[in-house]
């Protein structure tokens, strides 16, 4: 699977369309991302915005899992 860059905006904290309120959050992010595409995750903006919401504690594991971040 070749490397597929995704947008990233580290000024505004702006990952493919979706804003963060938590500039670690943000990092963590994109940290977590760079890692899972070397492994084939093809990330969307709806699965940003689940990962966002995880760890800023909107959504819990249970959630996380039914929203199927992954998918």
């Amino acid at each position: 699977m070749p490397y597929k860059p995704i947008e990233i905006n580290r000024q505004n904290h702006i990952i493919m369309g979706v804003n963060f309120d938590s500039v670690d959050n943000f990092e963590a992010d994109v940290n977590a991302l760079g890692t899972v595409m070397f492994e084939g995750f093809d990330p969307t903006p709806k699965s940003i915005e689940i990962i966002r919401d995880y760890l800023s504690d909107k959504i819990n594991l249970v959630q996380l899992a039914k929203e199927k971040a992954y998918a």
